[in-house]
């Protein structure tokens, strides 16, 4: 006699349930290319994420009603918004940087194709934005994601998030970081092309007869990219430093 698999309806209601708080996550978590991959991969992401978490899925002691069912699938893919919209301040703050450095150092016509969105962009925004995606994974961020889903299942019942007004002021105070963040990052280089513009328009008020117009555009090429390749090595740690700030202040938001 062979063996029946069963399936009760309270485990396939709880699979719905962390099924909702990751794809609520994974649309705002800055995995490189993601949201340029095939339709078929992000789906199989999402179910591999939710069933990796089957040890702690919340346990349904009833079967909930139609009503309650979608209110707590509302409740639980606004969670994993939250979650994801935070995680996406680390790309964004690195993006801002690109902006900053691009403008400044003369680059803010030089485009290239966006992996993830295949448009043009702005060179020093991508390259930022690799970067960024590079170091989600290089500093462990991504186990760092899981750990977080697992506290919440652990921690928050189906349907308890709710979005409050200490949960939006939150998320515009972080949202405040990334600009600190983004100039934090462009400091260094936007200091050095200034210290360049201040000497050679010195220089040019010494001897006037000093073509120096034609030498200030690329010294200023020249030296932003000395600079970060310089600076490169600290941006792992800037990287790291925010991203434990981030996820320090997660937990008092999705309460």
């Amino acid at each position: 006699m062979g063996n029946e698999v069963t399936l009760q309806l309270t485990t396939l209601y709880a699979f719905m349930v962390v099924l909702a708080r990751i794809s609520g996550a994974l649309v705002f978590v800055p995995i490189p290319s993601l949201s340029g991959s095939p339709e078929p991969v992000r789906i199989a992401l999402v179910l591999t994420l939710t069933l990796a978490l089957y040890p702690v899925w919340p346990a349904l002691h009833a079967t909930p009603g139609a009503g309650m069912l979608a209110g707590w699938l509302i409740s639980e893919a606004a969670m994993g918004i939250t979650i994801g919209l935070v995680v996406a301040f680390l790309a964004e703050a690195f993006g801002l940087f690109g902006q900053m450095i691009a403008l400044h150092t003369g680059h803010s016509f030089a485009s290239t194709v966006d992996p993830t969105t295949q448009a043009d962009a702005g060179m020093f925004v991508v390259m930022a934005q690799s970067m960024a995606g590079l170091l989600f994974f290089a500093t462990g961020m991504h186990r760092q994601i899981v750990r977080i889903f697992a506290r919440s299942l652990e921690t928050q019942p189906p349907g308890s998030f709710a979005i409050s007004g200490v949960t939006v002021d939150g998320i515009i105070r972080l949202s405040s970081t990334i600009f600190s963040t983004g100039l934090r990052l462009a400091f260094p280089v936007i200091g050095l092309l200034v210290m360049i513009d201040v000497s050679l328009a010195l220089l040019g008020r010494i001897n006037s007869h000093l073509q120096l117009n034609s030498m200030a555009f690329p010294a200023k090429i020249v030296s932003a990219l000395l600079i970060l390749a310089t600076t490169a090595a600290v941006f792992p740690r800037v990287y790291q430093d925010y991203a434990v700030r981030l996820f320090r202040a997660l937990p008092d938001l999705i309460r």
